[in-house]
Order: structure tokens, then C-alpha cells, then sequence
């Protein structure tokens, strides 16, 4: 067995994989900087919501089989370094590949020969090959075993999903495999600058089918028609209608981030995924638009039912329900937001208090807790139908 150390592994992408590689015998150590995070995963508590893990991480954390650090120095010690770490956008939607240039300088001090790297998150394309030629000199292998779960998950997908394995050479890519074959992985191996697209397409993919539903939804409230009745009737036992996803905000960490990359990669030709961004990132003002011609705004409190940005998840990170909350600040009277799962926002207050004070409310997360909520008559805005009460754009 192995001593892996995960950069970042406290977080959603490397604890559901530390806790799998731990239980499968490895010994795991979980570096990140968040402290409280640290602090959490010691005691045996998950940071976020991730089914299946919490009972499991008591049982690794008690039989000292991992542990958490926020030590950078623990990977001298470690045979396989894994690292989530992706490559981030700035605030002109542009790609930032120099932070692996930063994360470099910070690691070269552990770093030894015959160590296995494996890069886990999306980067720009290029980035792996300049990663293992950096790594070269100090005789490390590099591969790059790209994520696929969606969060909440992880513990059923990782085994699910084939695992995409390429490397910087065969070693690299054996040891990958290896590792990932050893838990029950199927493994699909290609060249790095295979993976690193293959990354992208997929979520650039599932991002450009959301903006789709989004423009239906939008063209169809515009001509004072109910999406969701649209929605019924095309899917409604039809198998090939199935494929289309609910119109609602489309955000989290990883869609938008991914396709601006791919955007930024192709020297902005990629006009699938601009257009994406148009129709997801635009879509607050669609509802803006829609509770205008539902409410008199300027004299109303809007109540924000949901701020994660996705069902049933506590993960706030790139969410549009706060993009429509800052939208909807100057534009009405006062503002409310509730969220039964989010606890990483001092603001918010409960459904209760929210459904009562508000003259309409907004359904930005489609949560379960949310189809059986009695909503006092009040007047709703549910892009995801997830309520039974529904009105139409152009209601008083």
C-alpha cells in the first residue's frame, strides 16, 4: 500500500477520493489551507455535504488510516502526491495558468524521485505537459486522472464512472491505472492533451445544454407561456426528450469556469460556448424581467427561497441566486434569502420568517424540502417547478 498525500483534500474533490483510496488501505493525508476544515476533518465531521462519508471518515480518522495537515511538508513522505488543484478564471473570464507556476516553487521542497504526481482537477490545455517537464528534473511522474463526480455523489460515481488516465510517459500512466484499477475503477487511458479536452468538452457539453433550456424557458415567458407545461409535454413519456434538462440557474465551480477556458483556448471561435455564457449568465435578468411583470418590485420584499447552487447541496461557490439577490437590491424594497442546507452565509434567515415577510418569492434551488412547503398564497416565481403553485409572467 501507498502513502498518498492530497493538496486540497479537504475539499469536494480530494476528501470523497482520500476517503475511498483510505479505505481501501492507503494511507491518506489530507493537506489544505483551510483550518477550519482541517480542524473538522480531525474530529471525524465533513466540512460539506457529501452522502456516505461521515460515518466512514470516523472509522479511517479513528484507526489513524487519515488524517489532516495543513503542513505542506507531510509530501516528502508521501510515494503518490495528488492535487486538486485547477486552473482558476480571473476576474475578466480569462484562464490563470500561472498559479501552477506559484504552486511549483511551493512544493519543490518535498518533492523527491520515483514519486507519482497526478494532477485531478480541470486545467488549461497545456498545462499537464508543462507540469511534467518541470517535474522531470526532480525524476517525478506526472499523470493526469481527471474528476467526473457531481457532488453528494462521490462515494457511489468514483466506482461507477470510468476513470480517464493519461501521463507524461507509460510508467506514469501505469502507475495511474494501477491505482485506480486496484479500488475497482475501469480505467479508459489517452494522451494528456486528450484528457485535458475530454475534461472540458464534458462540462462544457452539459453547460451548453442547460443554456439551451434556459433560452426555451426565456422565449417562452416572453410570450406569456408556462416553461414547465412546455417541459411536461415534450418529455412526458417521449425517451429522446429525456436528455433535456430543466431550465434554472446553471453555476457551480466547475461549468462556467471550464467552458471559458475552452472559449479562451480556441482564441474565442467557440461560439456554442458564448453563446452559453449569454444565456446562463443572463438568465437573473430574465427573472428580473418576469417579477417585474408579476410585481411591482420598487414597493416589494423578495425572498429568495435557495442559495446553493444546486439542490440539496450546501455549496455556494459561483451560485446565481446571489448574482439575482444584488440584482434584485436595487431594484426592490428589501431582499430575504433562505436556505435549509448553506450555513456559510450570516444573512440568511428562515423559510418561516422569509415565506411570511415576502410579497413574492423566488425559487432559485429546486431542494426536496421545498415541494411540500406551504407557501401562504404568496406569489411564487419557480423556474424549476418544483412547487405546485405557479403563476404565469405576466400575473398581478
Amino acid at each position: 500500500m501507498n502513502n498518498i498525500c492530497i493538496i486540497g483534500g479537504c475539499g469536494h474533490i480530494g476528501l470523497p477520493l482520500g476517503i475511498i483510496l483510505a479505505k481501501a488501505g492507503h494511507q491518506v493525508t489530507l493537506v489544505d489551507i483551510d483550518k477550519e476544515a482541517v480542524d473538522l476533518v480531525n474530529s471525524g465531521v465533513m466540512p460539506f455535504i457529501e452522502n456516505g462519508t461521515e460515518e466512514i471518515l470516523k472509522k479511517l480518522i479513528n484507526a489513524n488510516q487519515i488524517g489532516a495537515t495543513t503542513d505542506l511538508s507531510v509530501i516528502a513522505n508521501s510515494s503518490i502526491i495528488i492535487t486538486t488543484l485547477g486552473t482558476p478564471v480571473d476576474e475578466f473570464q480569462s484562464p490563470v495558468p500561472r498559479i501552477f507556476v506559484d504552486f511549483l516553487n511551493s512544493i519543490k521542497g518535498g518533492l523527491r524521485s520515483d514519486q507519482l504526481f497526478i494532477l485531478r482537477s480541470t486545467v488549461y490545455p497545456g498545462t499537464s505537459r508543462w507540469m511534467a517537464n518541470q517535474l522531470e528534473h526532480y525524476g517525478v511522474d506526472l499523470a493526469f486522472c481527471p474528476e467526473r463526480i457531481t457532488q453528494g455523489n462521490a462515494m457511489i460515481e468514483i466506482y461507477e464512472l470510468p476513470q480517464i488516465v493519461s501521463g507524461a510517459t507509460p510508467r506514469a500512466v501505469e502507475r495511474a491505472s494501477e491505482l485506480f484499477r486496484n479500488i475497482g475503477i475501469k480505467i479508459v487511458d489517452c494522451t494528456i492533451e486528450e484528457a485535458e479536452l475530454a475534461k472540458l468538452y464534458l462540462n462544457a457539453f452539459r453547460y451548453a445544454q442547460f443554456a439551451i433550456s434556459n433560452e426555451f424557458y426565456r422565449i417562452a415567458i416572453e410570450n406569456g407561456l408556462d416553461y414547465s407545461k412546455i417541459y411536461n409535454v415534450m418529455t412526458s413519456d417521449y425517451k429522446r426528450g429525456s436528455a433535456i434538462p430543466k431550465a434554472g440557474l446553471a453555476a457551480g465551480p466547475c461549468l462556467l469556469k471550464d467552458t471559458q477556458q475552452l472559449i479562451a483556448f480556441s482564441n474565442n471561435t467557440f461560439l456554442a460556448g458564448n453563446a452559453a455564457v449569454l444565456a446562463n449568465e443572463g438568465l437573473p435578468m430574465v427573472l428580473i424581467r418576469q417579477l417585474e411583470s408579476m410585481i411591482d418590485l420598487r414597493t416589494a420584499t423578495v425572498g429568495i427561497l435557495g442559495m446553493a447552487f444546486k439542490s440539496n447541496s450546501d455549496d455556494i461557490r459561483s451560485s446565481l441566486s446571489y448574482r439575482l439577490k444584488k440584482l434584485l437590491q436595487i431594484r426592490s424594497k428589501l431582499v430575504l434569502t433562505t436556505d435549509p442546507y448553506v450555513s456559510k452565509d450570516a444573512n440568511l434567515l428562515s423559510v418561516i420568517e422569509v415565506i411570511d415577510r415576502s410579497d413574492i418569492l423566488v425559487i432559485c434551488t429546486p431542494h426536496s424540502e421545498y415541494k411540500s412547503l406551504n407557501l401562504s398564497g404568496k406569489k411564487v416565481l419557480d423556474i424549476w417547478g418544483v412547487t405546485s403553485t405557479k403563476l404565469k409572467a405576466n400575473s398581478k
